[in-house]
């Protein structure tokens, strides 16, 4: 029986896991190993090695309602899209809430993690730690979530630039990067286009002469401000839309996607078109590159040939001269160094994890890995429904399949990423964010029944379908259920507009025509639901008849 519980790390991934160990009576012990919470969002103006860092000025991509744990909304007033300073403040909101900070030991670092002896009876496990001051100390643990996170290790590929050793300016990685400071009047290389490289880019041409971002093989760039000023996120991450990605073919759902992007920005216009299609790959979420690429403050070139002293040589046969600091925005690697070798399985590029969360080839299913994972949505809710699931799993509420049957599995979900997505020795990663959600819902017995909703509660079946699927959907029903669960997803909206609401203005009455497209929609909605459903499973529909009884609204 699983008692105490170990938990690495006090990120945003260690605190929901701590939560989720309290729920299900479980005591945990947190080791952080610097001296505050909040992991990646805690900056610090030097980085600091076996660390994640962030830069000064680092606002999230994803929006608040999006982003935020399922049973303790962000409150209404906080902007949609928070600088690191104020996720940081709630994650002390909710750390002090739940009364987590009693269970974390800061500056307090894990050196190994290993099974003990008698494991094939008991399952458990021998941390050593190490705090400040060098001192080491054993416990034992029932069991162990692992919550270190992937922004850890830098990926410098020097040596995929012939003549970086004679590079007469200043190199570093993005991980390095605090702010534009040391960038006043230079010419600036910026290798890798993902979210830090955009940001570090745009940033950057404020003040510096020149910024040139080096792509491999471009990308597909979406705005945070989305139609009618709504978050993206809000506006596109639907179960609606999330159902047309099953029932429409891919490629007719790329062309869309496409068209919508470039008729806001012609990718090839800007050079920024990829050789992937959209939903291949995580997109880079970014307002201002485009201007900035349009005003000629960043210019994008193809991928760094060589570099010759001060020039940098691309593989289009372009040279810039002069270049004063190149920055390398190439990723990061991944590792658990504190975990015996043989105990994580390979499977492709990646780390073979059942469900992107357990071990497959142990004797007892005592050790787990929360947080590694990675989507176009917020570790937070993802995380916390990971943890969720391992502690019934612990607690021996929920059973894992045979060792066999978990790596087969994970065979499966390699092939599936594989086929579906660009991985790489550095993304192997990527799930859909809906998708995976539901999956691991549906191990826990909470993921919402559209069908039970729409004959019990249509009013809240209407805000599940067309609303984003924000993490409060999976506190509707089932072990865990949050009371205030069904007003957070009906209020959700009115948290969204409070911040925006600093000025009175006069609001337009909603059209007749408008209210009717609207109900009309509603409709065909409910009946594609029902339709995808029913083929999926036929007994449903029936089984709920049955078995329909009233619920109060």
């Amino acid at each position: 029986m699983v008692h105490k519980v170990a938990v690495i790390g006090a990120g945003p991934s260690g605190l929901t896991s701590m939560k989720a160990c309290l729920d299900e009576g479980m005591v945990p012990t947190c080791f952080e190993s610097s001296d505050d919470m909040g992991g990646l969002w805690k900056f610090k103006e030097v980085s600091e090695p076996h660390r994640a860092s962030i830069y000064r000025s680092l606002t999230i991509n994803i929006s608040k309602e999006m982003m935020c744990y399922s049973d303790f909304p962000i409150p209404g007033d906080y902007p949609n899209y928070m600088h690191h300073s104020k996720i940081l403040i709630y994650f002390r909101m909710y750390a002090e809430h739940f009364k987590l900070l009693e269970h974390i030991r800061f500056q307090t670092s894990v050196k190994s993690v290993r099974q003990r002896p008698d494991f094939s009876l008991t399952g458990q496990w021998e941390v050593v730690t190490e705090d400040r001051a060098g001192q080491q100390e054993r416990h034992v643990f029932d069991a162990v979530i692992c919550c270190s996170g992937h922004y850890t290790y830098p990926h410098m590929p020097l040596k995929d630039f012939p003549g970086m050793d004679t590079f007469e300016g200043k190199y570093f990685h993005s991980w390095d990067y605090k702010g534009p400071e040391d960038m006043y009047g230079k010419r600036v290389v910026v290798i890798g286009i993902g979210n830090s490289g955009g940001d570090i880019a745009v940033e950057a041409s404020r003040v510096a002469e020149q910024v040139y971002v080096s792509t491999r093989r471009g990308a597909w760039v979406i705005r945070q401000v989305s139609d009618d000023g709504l978050p993206v996120d809000m506006k596109y991450n639907t179960r609606f839309v999330h159902i047309l990605f099953q029932l429409l073919p891919v490629n007719f759902l790329n062309w869309f996607g496409e068209k919508k992007l470039n008729a806001m920005y012609d990718h090839t216009m800007y050079a920024l078109k990829p050789n992937h299609r959209l939903f291949s790959q995580i997109p880079v979420i970014n307002d201002d590159l485009p201007l900035k690429i349009l005003s000629g403050a960043v210019v994008i070139k193809p991928n760094v040939k060589e570099i010759r002293g001060s020039t940098v040589v691309f593989d289009d046969g372009s040279v810039v001269e002069k270049v004063d600091t190149i920055v390398f925005a190439t990723g990061y690697n991944y590792d658990f160094p504190f975990l015996p070798a043989n105990i994580m399985y390979r499977s492709g590029h990646r780390v073979g994890l059942y469900k992107h969360v357990f071990p497959p080839t142990m004797e007892h299913p005592t050790l787990a890995v929360v947080g590694f994972i990675h989507a176009l949505g917020a570790i937070m809710p993802q995380a916390e429904m990971q943890a969720r699931w391992v502690t019934r799993v612990f607690k021996g509420l929920k059973k894992l399949p045979s060792n066999k049957g978990m790596i087969k599995s994970i065979e499966y979900d390699t092939k599936d990423m594989d086929k579906n997505y660009i991985v790489s020795k550095l993304t192997p990663l990527q799930v859909d964010f809906v998708t995976y959600m539901d999956e691991i819902a549906g191990e826990i017995g909470v993921r919402p029944s559209l069908p039970w909703l729409f004959f019990t509660d249509y009013p809240l079946f209407r805000k599940i379908l067309w609303g984003p699927v924000s993490s409060y959907q999976y506190r509707v029903m089932g072990p865990g259920k949050w009371e205030g669960a069904r007003r957070a997803i009906f209020t959700q909206f009115e948290r969204m507009y409070q911040p925006l609401k600093t000025r009175k203005v006069e609001e337009p009455e909603p059209s007749i025509a408008g209210r009717l497209f609207k109900l009309s929609l509603t409709v065909m909605a409910g009946g594609a639901a029902v339709y995808y459903i029913h083929v999926r499973n036929p007994s449903t529909i029936p089984t709920l008849l049955s078995n329909l009884r009233p619920q109060m609204v």
